[in-house]
């Protein structure tokens, strides 16, 4: 699994994946744990390169099915559905997807001949396109590692390669892992959430190997192999491990220990199902207030 959270609201997009070509987009009300299974898709979406708008509402994701019309192709939808409301074929898996700059401005990770959107989409006069840097010569980097950033988290440590042999359980090994650390949002000297890339490409696993961590001031509680680890907006910390979400708890301060952990979902008796999107996911939203008031 893997999780986007909302930069203004508590909202947050589930990506979960299994059997291997099949993807569920779930929304997450991180204020009380309610969950929204959306549409799955007969493809791989590639989370890392995906983004929601700072408000929740948007989604704007890079997906492949390797079949024609399109091959691959970058799009926005209403999460937790998948439904195109503007979709810009790609064709390859370099770049695709991108970032939102805000509610309003998209950075797309596309070659400039791949910026046109299909004639069944538009997007709306309030939101501007434009490129994401220069012509896409990477996959999940560097919109990944720029999200990232601009989430909170820094780099602590790049990592060096030991192993790259396609053959084995594991393609890549780093050791020391490549490292990112991002401190609690209201007590950044007492807690920071650290996440630790060991390996890329594990057979019959995840793309990524990531472990997690909590830095105490007194001491380092390991989470151990996980998919995703992120704080909330009230200062929990909440992660994915072994096909479920957890929720630790922030009590006055204090972050409880991790034996107090809670699990809060358990996505991992899903099967496939078709589903149709309703009226309303396949409608752009209105435009942000600020824009109705002349606020560019």
């Amino acid at each position: 699994m893997y999780v986007i959270l909302a930069r203004r609201a508590p909202v947050g997009v589930v990506f979960r994946r299994g059997p291997a070509n099949r993807v569920l987009v779930i929304k997450w009300n991180t204020e009380n744990d309610t969950f929204e299974a959306g549409q799955w898709l007969k493809g791989r979406i590639y989370e890392r390169r995906c983004d929601l708008s700072p408000e929740g509402d948007l989604l704007l994701y890079f997906a492949a099915n390797w079949r024609r019309p399109y091959l691959s192709w970058s799009a926005v939808s209403r999460p937790p559905y998948l439904t195109a409301l503007a979709l810009w074929p790609k064709g390859d898996g370099w770049g695709g997807g991108g970032l939102f700059v805000s509610r309003t401005h998209i950075a797309l990770y596309h070659r400039y001949e791949e910026t046109r959107i299909t004639a069944a989409s538009t997007v709306p006069g309030w939101l501007k396109i434009e490129p994401f840097g220069d012509r896409p010569r990477g996959e999940d980097d560097p919109v990944w590692s720029q999200r990232l950033q601009r989430d909170g988290w820094k780099l602590a440590s790049e990592g060096k390669r030991v192993k790259e042999d396609y053959d084995a359980k594991v393609w890549i090994e780093f050791d020391p892992p490549m490292i990112f650390r991002k401190p609690h949002p209201t007590w950044p000297d007492q807690y920071v959430l650290e996440m630790s890339v060991v390996g890329i490409k594990e057979k019959n696993g995840p793309w990524y190997l990531t472990e997690h961590s909590v830095i105490r001031t007194d001491r380092v509680e390991r989470i151990g192999r996980s998919d995703w680890a992120d704080w909330s907006q009230s200062g929990d910390l909440l992660f994915a491990k072994d096909g479920r979400l957890f929720r630790l708890r922030t009590d006055d301060g204090v972050l409880t220990p991790m034996p107090s952990r809670v699990e809060i979902a358990n996505f991992c008796n899903l099967a496939f199902e078709e589903r149709v999107s309703p009226s309303e996911a396949r409608l752009w939203p209105g435009p942000p207030a600020s824009r109705l008031i002349g606020d560019r």
